[in-house]
């Protein structure tokens, strides 16, 4: 048996064991508190973190931003990244334009949203710009664009690689650089196809039939068309880059003289059609013709005085009917430096100089020779009798061929 003292001094060394198990106890737990707040404050430092700072591995646009927060990125950005797209010397090249901004907050915003985690981690995050990457797209198969150019008829092709020289992509925009090539090619082709200011043998209507056996050359003067030079670029530039294979080149067309309506385009009869007033300075005639056919024909016209200069002559070529007016006053200055403004019933203009169809109530003398020295100031007088006929078969637009 054991003594009370070996008892006691057993009991006190259990005691003993189990202060120093609880003291154990104690210092874990105030440890684990002490290193799980630690941990809770870390982690509450990583979101706070997170919340305003990109994820360490961030690409936008080719730049790292990777620990920014999205004012530092955006400038970073700005300062750093690519904003041009060129197609140039037949390779695409990418560029920065310091003039340029190439992002701002919002997007920037949009991609830090994106990848924004609670917890920062290390997962790769790559953001490209959509814009530049389809510009890019867009500009190869450019390259390769071939566009067949209708007009008059005929087909033209027109190839991106042998006529544009340098094409640039910024801000949203595809701007044409050097296109010097495709300037000349559509005034090439305007050469070809143009009926302003082209000669050509018409037949012109003897007595009542539109088509006699006198065929005359005339000359396009305000009536006709051309291409439309800068519309038709901007078009082709359009279509090289939509991808666009075939274009017609009616839509860009222009006329002369009192409007921009281009006239003739796709008519027969060398663009002239079935509608057209003939005026015969020599025979002092006139013709209107309507679907082919003579409606009027007036053997004493008197036209612009033919001696003393060339002032007040009617002038040769193919003009066109500007508009019809009645009644009108008509302007101008006499021979001697006096002002005059007659009165007439019908006015139907075909010069900007001033010269048109229109009824004189004051001549007297409807001699086949009274244009020699008393004809007008250049118009093409007709009797009141007969200007009626005249105004009722004329159309706005309709040709007029004097010669």
């Amino acid at each position: 048996m054991q003594s009370r003292t070996e008892l006691r001094k057993h009991n006190n060394r259990n005691n003993l064991y189990l202060i120093i198990i609880g003291v154990i106890i104690i210092i874990s737990i105030i440890g684990g508190v002490f290193f799980h707040n630690k941990k809770v404050e870390a982690e509450q430092r990583e979101r706070t973190f997170a919340s305003t700072h990109f994820n360490p591995n961030v690409t936008i646009y080719g730049v790292k931003v990777g620990k920014l927060t999205v004012n530092k990125a955006m400038t970073k950005i700005n300062e750093k990244a690519d904003n041009v797209i060129f197609f140039r010397n037949k390779k695409i090249i990418s560029e920065r334009d310091t003039n340029t901004q190439t992002i701002d907050k919002q997007t920037v915003k949009e991609y830090f949203d994106k990848q924004h985690t609670d917890l920062i981690n290390n997962q790769k995050y790559t953001y490209n710009s959509k814009d530049l990457s389809e510009a890019k797209e867009k500009l190869k198969k450019m390259k390769k664009a071939s566009i067949i150019y209708n007009i008059a008829g005929k087909k033209y092709t027109l190839k991106a690689e042998d006529l544009v020289g340098e094409v640039t992509y910024k801000d949203g925009k595809y701007n044409f650089t050097d296109i010097k090539n495709l300037t000349n090619k559509l005034n090439d082709i305007n050469k070809e196809v143009q009926t302003l200011k082209k000669s050509y043998k018409f037949m012109v209507p003897v007595g009542n039939k539109a088509k006699g056996k006198t065929i005359i050359t005339v000359t396009n003067e305000s009536y006709g068309w051309g291409i439309y030079v800068k519309k038709a670029k901007a078009a082709v530039e359009k279509a090289f880059i939509d991808g666009t294979t075939e274009l017609d080149g009616s839509k860009y067309i222009y006329g002369d003289g009192y409007s921009t309506y281009a006239h003739g385009y796709g008519k027969s009869n060398n663009g002239i059609g079935n509608n057209y007033v003939v005026v015969s300075i020599k025979n002092q005639e006139l013709w209107v013709v309507c679907k082919g056919r003579v409606v009027v024909h007036l053997n004493d016209v008197v036209t612009g005085t033919l001696e003393g200069g060339k002032g007040n002559q009617t002038p040769k070529g193919v003009w066109y009917i500007m508009y019809k007016e009645s009644p009108s006053v008509l302007r101008g200055f006499n021979d001697d430096g006096s002002k005059y403004a007659s009165k007439v019933q019908y006015w139907m203009p075909f010069t900007l100089s001033g010269c048109g169809l229109h009824d004189a109530s004051w001549r007297n003398d409807w001699s086949k020779t009274a244009y020699l020295r008393g004809g007008s100031h250049g118009c093409v007088n007709i009797r009141p009798a007969e200007i009626r006929s005249v105004w009722s078969n004329v159309s706005t637009n309709d040709a007029v061929i004097v010669y």
